[in-house]
């Protein structure tokens, strides 16, 4: 198992060598800002997919609702610019609710990021997988498995460390921005040269009722809340900012800026371009009078077919990086998630096992326990993008709202001892802040009422169910460290020791186990041998006999054939007698040498260990004896020699 496990996560990589391991702003470009880059490749579909139920009236104001997506993606991006510096230390949210509002808060803001980061993972797989089969349609019905392989490979490259998986996805990353950027220049040049750019949808009709009132205002309201997935993934930098290369802060915050300048000009580009070649694009295939089984390609797919042309280098080349970019986006959760869990464990609200560095230096549990999520979601919603995507950005916002009214408390906070241009700076950061906090309430809000009904109400009812588990796991843990609290007057030592050495048969397991008993000086000592169907006791005890072996021999009967409840009931026979005592039982087992032998040995001792850790003042030992001595005859006489 250790070579198998050196082959696909490598060899262990030393603490000290950790400063090795963090990440340039060229690295962590890609690392931390695949998701909100790749957003561009889906968010204008969504805010097409909203409006087209408006008819096309609705569908004229989608230039308007990109520029409302454009504006708070810019007020967020500052927004966090701030919060870098602030806490250097990471966290994000978390750690901001933390300090400023109490364990509480913070405990929600994780909350909405698990979901947030578990989302993330699922939507950015199945819309890379989406716009691959929108270049090669026979493959639309092997969604699920190509999604459930790449959630694997996206697993398997984290595992084997954050600075070799931004190596491997650093090249994709540039590769899309490259090819999307060369479809905007090449589309706006022919647009200047009066070229056509024309989709190939645009010919469709609409068959939809003209939306007027407060239809077309919530119709436009909900386009705008869909457009915000835009903005997912825009606080992994703060979270990963452990992660970067001194000077941490300022090279977190310029990979932000350069982020932040990237996304909204190929949003921006991609949603303009959307417009003028007439793309049209429908939930239900009924809208744009389409057969019920027909599929429809994604924006960026006709986009590329309309510059491009149908069947060109440059329209495939798009789509594969277009995939591999989204597929990549995940890796923003798998970078940031661990982190945040890693928190979260030392602070005792996760398994403190997720707080804990595998071989190469990463969370590994955190990036298996988000692996399996993401899985079992994209199980759950069929790898349907548009389902999942109704779910994705409520706790995004969430998050948002805490973090930025947390970062307004503390420069209240730091503008009580400032003074003169530090004074100044605090103020504009504040008013920054400020304005974050309540446009992203204010989208909160749109969220949840226009997405309510879409599938919003799972995440409304998935933070509260985390939030409980968090709080659950936090309870247990300060119950345990109650009990393992030393008491005031020192701890208290049994008054006797009892002694229990399981035999099952006279060989040399059970000598040496007998042996290693007599050699702690317990206050008694007693062999125990429980009588099943397959037990020969007249030959046990006749071998006990001839041996003269100066242990008692208690034999119990097992009239149902079970081994362990008989062992149970004697031990538990012992601690009623002698209550302030305390039982030591020795278990012999085999050491075996291959992996598959642990399949033929050992069951019931295993069985026998669970139980037997339940049951209080009961010392379990297991006694190990590799299978070369139990065939060695010299072995046997020298362990019998050792009990006296």
């Amino acid at each position: 198992m250790s070579i198998l496990k050196r082959a696909f996560v490598g060899t262990p990589i030393d603490s000290a060598s950790s400063s090795h391991s963090l990440l340039s702003k060229r690295l962590a470009l890609p690392v931390f800002c695949s998701d909100p880059l790749s957003s561009v490749a889906y968010a204008t579909d969504e805010i097409l997919l909203v409006l087209v139920l408006g008819g096309t009236a609705a569908l004229a104001w989608t230039p308007y609702v990109g520029l409302a997506v454009i504006a708070l993606l810019a007020i967020v991006v500052t927004s966090y610019r701030k919060t870098v510096y602030a806490y250097p230390g990471g966290g994000g949210a978390y750690a901001v609710a933390k300090d400023q509002f109490g364990q509480g808060t913070a405990l929600v803001a994780a909350s909405a990021l698990i979901v947030d980061y578990i989302l993330t993972v699922a939507v950015s797989v199945t819309s890379g997988v989406a716009n691959f089969t929108s270049a090669f349609p026979g493959l639309v019905d092997y969604a699920v498995p190509m999604s459930l392989v790449l959630v694997a490979l996206l697993t398997f490259m984290n595992l084997r460390g954050i600075r070799e998986s931004g190596k491997t996805f650093a090249a994709p990353t540039y590769l899309f921005i490259v090819s999307l950027m060369l479809l905007l220049v090449v589309g706006g040049i022919r647009m200047l040269l009066g070229q056509d750019v024309v989709a190939e949808s645009s010919a469709l009709q609409v068959h939809a009722a003209e939306a007027s009132g407060a239809t077309a205002v919530f119709l436009l309201l909900r386009a705008f809340a869909s457009g915000c997935t835009a903005l997912t993934g825009v606080e992994a930098v703060s979270n990963g900012v452990p992660y970067f290369r001194p000077p941490k802060s300022r090279n977190a915050s310029g990979v932000l800026l350069a982020m932040g300048i990237l996304a909204i000009t190929m949003f921006g580009g991609v949603t303009f371009l959307a417009v003028h070649a007439g793309v049209h694009l429908a939930e239900d295939n009924a809208t744009l009078g389409l057969p019920a089984d027909a599929v429809q390609p994604t924006v960026l797919a006709q986009l590329g077919q309309a510059v491009f042309g149908t069947n060109s280098f440059g329209f495939y080349a798009l789509q594969i990086f277009t995939t591999a970019v989204l597929v990549l986006a995940a890796n923003t959760a798998y970078n940031s998630f661990p982190i945040m869990g890693s928190v979260l464990g030392r602070d005792g609200y996760l398994p403190r096992q997720f707080g804990r560095r595998g071989d190469r230096l990463v969370f590994s549990n955190g990036i298996l326990f988000l692996a399996g999520a993401s899985a079992l979601l994209i199980i759950a919603f069929d790898a349907s993008v548009t389902r999942l995507v109704q779910l994705y950005i409520l706790g995004v916002f969430l998050s948002f709202t805490i973090s930025q009214a947390g970062m307004v408390r503390h420069w209240n906070s730091e503008l009580r001892t400032a003074t003169g241009k530090q004074r100044s700076g605090m103020l504009r950061s504040r008013v920054i802040n400020a304005v974050g906090a309540v446009v992203t309430a204010l989208v909160l809000v749109i969220v949840v009422v226009t997405k309510f009904t879409h599938g919003a109400w799972l995440v409304i009812i998935a933070v509260p169910l985390f939030l409980a588990v968090m709080v659950g796991i936090n309870r247990h843990y300060r119950r345990v460290d109650q009990r393992m609290a030393p008491a005031p007057g020192g701890v208290r030592l049994p008054s006797r020791v009892h002694a229990v050495v399981l035999v099952s048969r006279l060989h040399a397991p059970a000598m040496q186990a007998l042996a290693f008993a007599r050699a702690t000086r317990p206050d008694t000592l007693v062999a125990l041998h429980v009588q099943t169907d397959r037990s020969n006791i007249e030959e046990l005890q006749a071998t006990w006999t001839e041996r003269q072996i100066p242990v008692s021999l208690v034999c119990l009967e097992s009239p149902y054939r079970d081994l362990t409840q008989p062992v149970i009931d004697y031990v538990r026979g012992v601690r009623r007698d002698s209550p302030r005592d305390m039982v030591a039982v020795y278990i012999p087992e085999y050491v075996v040498t291959h992996w598959w032998e642990h399949l033929l040995h050992n069951q019931s001792a295993l069985r026998l260990r669970v139980r037997l850790r339940q049951e209080r003042g009961v010392i379990v030992v297991a006694v190990p004896l590799m299978m070369d001595d139990a065939t060695d005859p010299e072995r046997l006489p020298a362990l019998t020699h050792g009990v006296q």
